[in-house]
């Protein structure tokens, strides 16, 4: 196995904390026997960080090369993300590779954390390991968008989800809704639900719907919070029940929900809710489920309201990232911005 496979296999096993790591970053490790240059050989030990709270990645790829009888001194690490240089719920990655006698470490991209940011690398360069940092970049920072998006800039990431048809409705003129999509994409919203760290609708979804935000048939990772956007006081707590009421501005609201550890914001509607996160560049990612279908009522509600657009050149452009077939829909995974 080559450096590139070998993070592949990083990736892929960082991705299965996805729902139990956060708000730490998703981090798989791969350890390769050779450290001179590129290494290409066996696989030593590998592992993840399985959750938040314990041993990182390359912890746990160095004690699983040693319960497999291999010295883990003279080899490559292929990590997807910088090794950390601080002291938080565990020791420094960075010191126990060092201490392990690793020789080489090939990173997909440095940490954007400020209490790393760098310092993880040069801590292992200071101790005669050979660094390189890029390959497999791309995909280790969509893997831990959130974070990143967390650490830089103070706002959890926000990915808007809807169904609609083929035309463009997302309820009929009357507001029903109930069932666009089909029971296999409702499955996948409830395993996005199992993942995230709050599911928001806004107070016309609430009140229209009275939906549970509940992840409900799936395995549950994290329990989100529920939160309905009520600025205008269309909602009281007494409506609301246990679903938290968020009165204050978006911007405001989602970054005191980073701060108290957010890290990834599902949202479920409505139109106008999505419209404004959309306009105001708070938006980070659009799922849409098409259903083979069409209302063909001009009345019908659409996904965003986004104000009057006169010509296309005003229209909101989104980049696409993915698209799968989930059983008779269509799943369009957007990315709000040029992701380039």
């Amino acid at each position: 196995m080559n450096e590139s496979q070998a993070m592949q296999r990083a990736l892929q096993r960082a991705a299965r904390a996805r729902g139990l790591a956060e708000p730490n970053p998703l981090v798989g490790c791969v350890l390769l026997r050779g450290g001179k240059g590129p290494a290409t050989g066996e696989i030593l030990g590998q592992g993840h960080h399985e959750r938040f709270g314990a041993d990182h990645a390359e912890v746990n790829a160095l004690d699983d090369a040693r319960s497999r009888g291999h010295d883990p001194a003279g080899c490559t690490a292929v990590v997807t993300l910088e090794p950390c240089a601080h002291t938080g719920k565990t020791p420094p990655c960075a010191d126990a590779l060092i201490a392990a006698g690793v020789r080489r470490v090939v990173a997909a991209m440095t940490d954007p954390d400020p209490r790393v940011s760098g310092r993880g690398l040069d801590r292992l360069r200071a101790a005669g390991v050979d660094v390189a940092v890029g390959e497999g970049q791309a995909p280790a920072r969509e893997l831990n968008a959130p974070f990143i998006k967390k650490v830089t800039t103070g706002l959890p990431f926000v990915t808007l989800k809807w169904a609609q048809t083929l035309d463009g409705a997302t309820a009929t003129s009357t507001g029903h809704s109930q069932w666009i999509s089909g029971p296999a994409s409702r499955r996948r919203v409830h395993e996005l639900r199992a993942c995230a760290d709050v599911v928001m609708v806004g107070s016309g979804t609430f009140l229209t719907d009275a939906p549970r935000l509940t992840a409900r048939d799936v395995e549950v990772r994290r329990v989100a919070r529920r939160v309905v956007v009520s600025r205008r006081g269309a909602i009281t707590p007494e409506q609301a029940g246990d679903i938290e009421v968020m009165a204050e501005p978006l911007e405001q609201g989602l970054r005191r929900l980073a701060s108290e550890g957010a890290t990834h914001v599902l949202v479920e509607g409505g139109a106008r809710l999505n419209g404004e996160l959309l306009s105001a560049g708070l938006a980070d990612r659009v799922l849409t489920f098409l259903a083979p279908s069409l209302c063909g009522d001009p009345a019908a509600l659409g996904p965003a309201v986004l104000g009057p657009c006169a010509t296309m050149d005003g229209v909101k452009k989104l980049w696409l990232r993915h698209v799968e077939r989930v059983g008779n829909d269509v799943m369009l995974d957007y990315s709000v911005g040029d992701p380039r």
